[in-house]
């Protein structure tokens, strides 16, 4: 009887770790659908206002579209990183833009919270906050931080999505226009769709001041659509990439070594009047100390 019994315990937990390792593999494939070559439409619109304020003026609804490559560069059990390149001009001659990158860690318990004017605040979570959750972590266009939060992917009725709501920096789109608010409340889901996938935003334009209770000026929807096409219209951007690839793996390296710091994080603007991505964009920085010492130079002590 005891011997049943145990064989049965064992035959069950079998079958949950079987199923944990098959759920698992889905959240991989969901993620890495998001890879490949993709036609872009970008879609923004203020949907509320909430501001008090009668001379409120609301965003311009924001139509776009672009070419995007998504390189996947890191393929790992519990890692998977996306880098994303726009490509665009003149089809035949085509300018490359390195833009955002998306790393996927799976039961990841270590986090850096936006808090408004280019700070993070370190936040080290429970392995049962995070239990089969994937974080998703954004960053900008020269590896700094910029959003993260962690959730479930779900497989149901045909639909693979994940959705997490986590405070950001404004939107490039914004923060050259806008200085009303400093904080982006995030409502992200991804989608993974027949022809590609689509980011579903639901956010809220925040005014955030230390001491005081959050002010919400307004509401937004995004709703960003990545159709898939033939990996060969972004030769020239996947071509880019393999040529550039070792330095960005450099100031990757860099980054983690900052963030394996594991405390709050503060941001300079601009050094000698100048953004970080104009330093690394530029071919003239390119060896490792000055990687190093041109981000060690942006990071407040």
């Amino acid at each position: 009887m005891k011997k049943n019994i145990l064989l049965l315990v064992i035959s069950l937990v079998a079958i949950n770790i079987a199923s944990a390792q098959s759920k698992k593999k889905k959240d991989r494939n969901a993620i890495k659908e998001m890879c490949g070559c993709f036609e872009v439409t970008f879609n923004f619109a203020e949907t509320f206002q909430h501001s008090k304020d009668s001379l409120y003026k609301p965003s311009k609804t924001k139509i776009a579209t672009g070419l995007e490559w998504a390189e996947l560069v890191v393929d790992e059990k519990n890692k998977v990183s996306i880098q994303h390149l726009l490509q665009v001009g003149n089809p035949a001659k085509p300018h490359i833009v390195k833009h955002w990158r998306q790393d996927w860690l799976y039961q990841n318990t270590d986090f850096y919270m936006y808090n408004g004017d280019n700070n993070w605040v370190f936040e080290e979570k429970s392995k049962s906050d995070v239990k089969k959750q994937w974080t998703q972590k954004v960053f900008q266009v020269d590896d700094s931080p910029r959003y993260e939060g962690s959730g479930t992917w779900v497989h149901v009725d045909g639909k693979s999505y994940w959705e997490n709501t986590t405070d950001a920096p404004l939107p490039r789109r914004e923060y050259t226009k806008r200085s009303d608010y400093n904080v982006t409340v995030r409502g992200n889901r991804h989608e993974i769709t027949n022809n590609g996938w689509v980011h579903d935003q639901d956010n809220l334009k925040v005014v955030r001041e230390a001491g005081k209770e959050d002010v919400i000026i307004a509401s937004e929807k995004g709703y960003n659509v990545y159709k898939k096409v033939a990996d060969s219209r972004c030769k020239a951007a996947a071509d880019w990439w393999k040529e550039h690839q070792l330095k960005w793996a450099t100031v990757r390296q860099k980054w983690n070594e900052v963030y394996n710091r594991n405390t709050d994080l503060s941001l300079e603007a601009k050094v000698d009047n100048k953004a970080l991505y104009k330093y690394l964009f530029s071919d003239e920085i390119k060896k490792e100390e000055e990687i190093s010492t041109v981000i060690e130079s942006f990071v407040k002590k």
